[in-house]
């Protein structure tokens, strides 16, 4: 099966009346996770950007607590699935201010995380191509985020 472009898609959602759309987004939140989990942003939490930023906070203090610290590997392991997992939540909001904020929470919370990551090149690594991330992203806001922002990167430095 070839998938469809988005334009197609576009025009052909144009032509569905509402009670097929209301059909179509139901059956598509059956199928993936991360369907449903969009379509809860959309719906819920899209209005409050504030509310959506301190829940995805509360979400990754949890996974940093729930680590596995025996050993580098599985902390590695962990650290990388809660970027992932942060990644996506920031694909769901799409907002630059959100992403810098859960980006700069994330490296708090790494740079704060015992056994400490600057005794592992892989983690230390990470850390670093992170924070050079969130310095690209923060030169895109308006000049006043900016400065917040900078000093926050300060003391990730």
């Amino acid at each position: 099966m070839k998938t469809a472009t988005v334009t197609q898609l576009k025009k052909e959602l144009k032509e569905k009346d509402t009670e097929e759309l209301l059909q179509l987004c139901l059956k598509l939140s059956r199928f993936k996770k991360e369907n449903k989990e969009l379509l809860t942003y959309l719906l819920f939490e899209s209005d409050y950007e504030v509310g959506y930023v301190d829940s995805v906070k509360e979400l990754i203090d949890v996974q940093f607590e729930a680590a596995n610290t025996k050993n580098y590997y599985w902390l590695k392991k962990a650290i990388r699935k809660i970027l992932k997992e942060t990644k996506k939540y920031i694909r769901y909001s799409g907002n630059k201010e959100t992403e810098v904020q859960l980006l700069i929470y994330f490296c708090e919370k790494m740079d704060a995380f015992e056994p400490s990551i600057r005794n592992n090149n892989t983690l230390r690594n990470l850390y670093l191509r992170q924070v050079e991330y969130i310095t690209k992203k923060v030169e895109g806001l308006h000049e006043d985020l900016r400065l917040d922002y900078y000093n926050a990167l300060e003391n990730l430095n």
